[in-house]
């Protein structure tokens, strides 16, 4: 993707008028990511549930650090729980859910965490980004990036962060960015990287292939470092 003039912003209205409920879990598709984070990731600690949901109930599972990941990774089941509206000529999956990796220190347990401050924003983040889609009919593909609000604002009180960009995954082998279904369909997991405001900036204005550039340069993966300076 080469866009030398810069992404721009994308502005999108919402489709619904309040609250829609979620129709529930397709459950092929929840036992598929079930087995997918169990083989690639590791054992779960804990999950956040969502009982009352909206489009989507989008639950997000917390692995815990293992030898092989010495970090705390957050994984979505149920975004993939609608398609997301892919435009024609995409060979895309139309089905996905999202990842983002922590500190194996970072504070979260199954009571706090997604209204903890100023720790559970990355559980708020990733859920936010899993409902965007539906709720504006549009999809989530790699290198598509979201700021936090126009203007973009920081995540939370003490974070740099105000934005984001969905990323394919660096810390994994290639078979695990895609989850597999049994009847056929297939579940891309993509990567989220916080990114400060300067280098939203860096993406609106000249594009993908800059980014990218100021990604590689900082060695910035899908773990979170939350001390880690622009590089733009």
């Amino acid at each position: 993707m080469d866009e030398p003039r810069g992404s721009g912003v994308l502005r999108h209205q919402s489709l619904h008028d309040g609250f829609v409920a979620a129709q529930g879990p397709r459950q092929g598709f929840a036992e598929a990511i079930d087995r997918h984070i169990a083989e690639h990731f590791g054992p779960v600690e804990f999950v956040y549930h969502e009982i009352a949901s909206h489009l989507v109930g989008v639950h997000v599972y917390v692995v815990g650090p293992t030898e092989e990941r010495p970090y705390r990774t957050l994984i979505t089941s149920g975004m993939s729980d609608l398609p997301m509206t892919v435009p024609d000529g995409h060979d895309i999956s139309p089905y996905a859910e999202l990842m983002l990796s922590l500190p194996a220190d970072w504070p979260l347990t199954e009571v706090t965490g997604l209204n903890e401050e100023p720790t559970g924003w990355p559980v708020r983040l990733i859920k936010e980004i899993a409902r965007l889609p539906h709720e504006y009919g549009t999809w989530i593909g790699e290198w598509h990036s979201v700021p936090n609000g126009d203007p973009a604002q920081p995540y939370a009180t003490g974070t740099p962060f105000a934005g984001v960009v969905v990323t394919p995954m660096l810390r994994v082998p290639a078979e695990a960015r895609t989850i597999e279904v049994p009847d056929g369909s297939r579940i891309e997991l993509l990567a989220l990287i916080p990114l400060h405001p300067d280098e939203v900036a860096v993406k609106i204005e000249h594009g993908t292939s800059a980014l990218i550039e100021i990604l590689d340069r900082g060695r910035v993966t899908e773990l979170l470092d939350p001390d880690r300076p622009s590089y733009a």
